[in-house]
């Protein structure tokens, strides 16, 4: 397959959970990407939870879905102790390694991918086992949708397999476990879909007005991820008994509960409430910065859009979404506040005194065209078949690159 991947039809697994939403917005934004380019390459996106469904231990236990449960625990921010939910999650993965590796060498026999990229995290040793069962000589890589790895066996797995690295600190922490420089490509940032990147002429001032916003108010965009977030009611509460004078645009996402509960609010400030949308770029274009959690897909798709982010980081942040907020500190791209309570304190100086022209300044300067860089590593992962071998690992030194 490899010396002929440039002209035989290449069958290429993307493999993704639809806990939250980046795994997919990722794969879909790969596959319109690759159609444009008319690569001869047959995408097949599938998600491993169909696939395991029968060994899910939330199913037997809870009688929910281990993605659904992911995203109930977003939706209701029930997100405090999540290191220590992840230590028992990581538990049944290893109980339920063996039936995992042989549903999937079964499956990878019967489907005979060319090339399989996993878009999550947690269960890449045994998709690589069950793989490599199958049959050795398919390339195997992991695309990191995150800004940097949560070790220990979150994403990066010390096996013999490639990675794409969103940032210069997820390509660190590959080396460091092993990894050969060869199997590590690093691009310039998340995965995001192509729109981010269309060029429009838009009247911001007549867009605002067409939608009952206000044509020259400093305008925010809250975004909590697909699910949405109830803590999003209590920032518009806050912010609106603030006295600053802006206004927001409020998405939702599939939190129906959410919209209309907003959508009753009687606020001083204008307030545009929106359900899901797969125009979150549109509405990017007429705001000013951007308000919600630390997640890797939204604050790369407001910095690609020019927003300063506000974000917050505390005990109920992820906790492989910590090194996002440090990384928005150190880079100068926002402000994060210790609570979500204090996100009015945030606006109030990115308000003030030219702070919103220099942080929009700064994430203009961010240059990521990760969703056209990646189908040429693929491309290349292809050509030269099954990763090297590792290396012995470094080790860094004391209290480096430890999990925040």
């Amino acid at each position: 397959m490899c010396q002929n991947a440039s002209v035989a039809r290449v069958r290429v697994d993307f493999v993704l959970f639809d806990a939250g939403g980046g795994h997919r917005a990722a794969a879909t934004a790969l596959e319109l990407v690759i159609r444009q380019q008319r690569r001869p390459w047959e995408i097949r996106i599938w998600n491993l939870q169909d696939l395991l469904d029968s060994l899910d231990p939330a199913r037997k236990l809870l009688g929910i879905r281990l993605q659904d449960l992911y995203n109930l625990l977003l939706k209701q921010n029930w997100t405090l102790g999540a290191r220590y939910l992840l230590r028992v999650f990581h538990a049944f993965i290893r109980l339920y390694h063996a039936p995992m590796v042989r549903r999937l060498e079964s499956h990878f026999r019967r489907e005979r991918p060319d090339l399989v990229v996993s878009l999550i995290p947690h269960f890449n040793r045994a998709l690589l086992e069950g793989l490599r069962r199958a049959d050795p000589d398919i390339p195997y890589v992991t695309l990191l949708t995150d800004l940097a790895d949560y070790p220990p066996h979150f994403w990066i797995e010390r096996q013999a397999q490639y990675f794409i690295c969103g940032s210069q600190r997820a390509a660190q922490q590959a080396l460091e476990l092993g990894h050969p420089q060869e199997a590590v490509f690093r691009v310039s940032g998340m995965v995001l879909h192509p729109r981010f990147y269309e060029e429009t002429r838009l009247d911001r001032a007549e867009a605002r007005r067409r939608l009952g916003l206000e044509a020259a108010l400093p305008t925010g965009l809250l975004l909590f991820g697909g699910h949405g977030s109830r803590v999003m009611r209590r920032i518009v509460s806050d912010l609106d008994r603030s006295g600053l004078a802006l206004q927001l645009v409020v998405i939702c996402g599939h939190n129906r509960r959410l919209l209309d509960s907003i959508r009753r609010m009687r606020t001083r400030m204008p307030l545009l409430p929106v359900g899901f949308t797969d125009d979150v770029a549109g509405y990017m274009r007429l705001a000013d910065f951007f308000i919600g959690k630390p997640g890797p897909g939204s604050i790369s798709e407001a910095l690609a859009m020019k927003l300063p982010v506000l974000v917050a980081s505390n005990a109920w942040t992820l906790p492989h979404e910590r090194y996002n907020a440090e990384w928005i500190r150190e880079a100068g791209l926002g402000l994060v506040a210790p609570s979500y309570r204090r996100i009015p304190q945030a606006v109030a100086r990115l308000l003030a005194n030219g702070n919103l022209e220099r942080f929009r300044a700064r994430a203009a300067a961010i240059q990521n065209r990760a969703v056209f860089e990646v189908p040429d590593v693929l491309a290349e992962i292809a050509r030269r078949g099954p990763a090297p071998p590792l290396a012995a690992p470094h080790r860094p030194p004391a209290g480096a690159h430890r999990p925040l």
